[in-house]
């Protein structure tokens, strides 16, 4: 049995309709996981990361876990805790979704040092572990859906700043092949798209998958701190400009792990805008 946290996620929904469209025995949870936002066969478990004994009885039995990294409850994780209860449960491979801000900003308390000591844990437990660690997704764009809906418009600043965002879904690919299969232990993966792709771009993109032209509008750097502001905090709002607007040579860089893990190119974002098209209608 394979357990899958922050199932009800961007990466945790596609890995375990990945998961049980090759046969796995798969257990779903989450907080507010249920069973009929899941593939039939998959068992919905609710628990929550920041208690592990509530993810005692959810890991009995399991032989491997996906382990999210608590996203903006990073800080309230107690790792070795969920270790000590996946070892109990019978786990023998943890594949955590970390963050290339590990790396890349390890003085950064939102993305860098939280998710170092998580990584560390993981690092020191007797299991086989893989760490992911992904850059900017692609689904971020869905916080322009609702502008694109209404007035064909995609407000963003850094408009000709390039990351390599990548697809959710390609990242749900490579965890369920490193949780399924043997050759991956002791490995970090940095997972990116193809290509650096600017805001401006990916307006065209929208545009583009919609058939209908999208305006693009570029934000000052006050104006979006002060919308991201409305729903993170301020440290973590300013290290999510800083990469926006001045990232790092390695946060520019395209990683071939992606293809080395799953034998071919990773999805481009006017890829993900064509499946998710419906959103921006």
């Amino acid at each position: 049995m394979i357990v899958v946290t922050g199932a009800t996620g961007n990466v945790g929904r596609s890995l375990v309709q990945a998961l049980a469209g090759v046969g796995e025995k798969v257990t779903a949870t989450s907080r507010r996981v249920m069973a009929a936002d899941l593939p039939d066969g998959v068992l919905a478990r609710p628990a929550d990361l920041t208690d592990a004994g509530s993810l005692r009885p959810v890991l009995d039995g399991a032989e491997a876990l996906f382990l999210q990294n608590g996203g903006a409850d990073a800080h309230l994780l107690d790792p070795g805790q969920i270790l000590d209860a996946a070892r109990d449960g019978g786990v023998r491979r943890v594949v955590l979704l970390s963050s290339q801000g590990v790396a890349t900003r390890p003085e950064s308390a939102s993305h860098g040092r939280v998710g170092r000591a998580i990584e560390d844990a993981v690092r020191r437990s007797d299991l086989d572990w893989v760490i992911l660690r992904p850059g900017g997704f692609d689904s971020n764009a869905y916080a322009w859906a609702e502008s694109v809906r209404a007035l064909r418009t995609v407000a963003a600043p850094f408009g000709d700043v390039g990351l390599p965002t990548v697809d959710p879904d390609d990242i749900a690919e490579v965890a369920a092949a490193t949780l399924r299969e043997d050759g991956h232990a002791g490995r970090i993966y940095e997972l990116t798209g193809p290509a650096l792709n600017t805001p401006r771009q990916s307006a065209g993109a929208l545009a583009e998958a919609l058939g209908e032209p999208v305006r693009f509008a570029e934000q000052s750097r006050d104006e979006a701190r002060a919308q991201l502001l409305r729903f993170m905090p301020e440290p973590v709002a300013e290290t999510t400009l800083a990469i926006l607007g001045e990232p790092t040579p390695a946060e520019r860089r395209i990683s071939p792990d992606i293809e080395r893990v799953l034998g071919r190119a990773p999805r481009s974002f006017a890829d993900w805008a064509r499946r998710h098209v419906a959103a921006f209608r």
